[in-house]
């Protein structure tokens, strides 16, 4: 069976989606401890702080194997890494953490809407699936 052009567009799009989501979640695993242990931690020497990036690990896997229900876990628990950094945007004192914390909000943000859109058309075919059976 020959894809016609829009399911290939539709695949070649998913392969991407899959791709930004899967290295923007190493990008902001990687940020998490590298900010934490000795870009800017919160007290000289680092903290314990970096193990806010352990939670990361473990979407690594179906994000790279574009497990859906992973994704959509994930794109919750990105929230999380969102919110902290918009906190400390606004509360840590001028400096690198700022910069660091602008780029936490991003990378959250970029995997975020990866993994929102990479969901999107699964969940479109199965609530079309479930309106046919009706």
């Amino acid at each position: 069976m020959i894809a016609t052009e829009q399911e290939y567009s539709a695949i070649k799009l998913s392969k991407r989606l899959k791709l930004i989501a899967n290295v923007s979640l190493w990008l902001l695993f990687l940020l998490c401890l590298a900010w934490e242990i000795f870009l800017a931690p919160l007290r000289p020497g680092g903290t314990l702080l970096f193990l806010k990036a352990v939670p990361l690990v473990f979407a690594f896997r179906g994000v790279a194997k574009g497990s859906l229900y992973t994704m959509q876990w994930a794109a919750m628990l990105v929230l999380l890494y969102l919110m902290e950094g918009a906190t400390r945007v606004m509360s840590d004192p001028p400096g690198p953490s700022i910069t660091l914390a602008w780029l936490e909000i991003l990378l959250s943000l970029v995997f975020f809407f990866a993994a929102i859109f990479y969901v999107r058309p699964a969940k479109l075919a199965a609530k079309a699936a479930e309106k046919a059976k009706k």
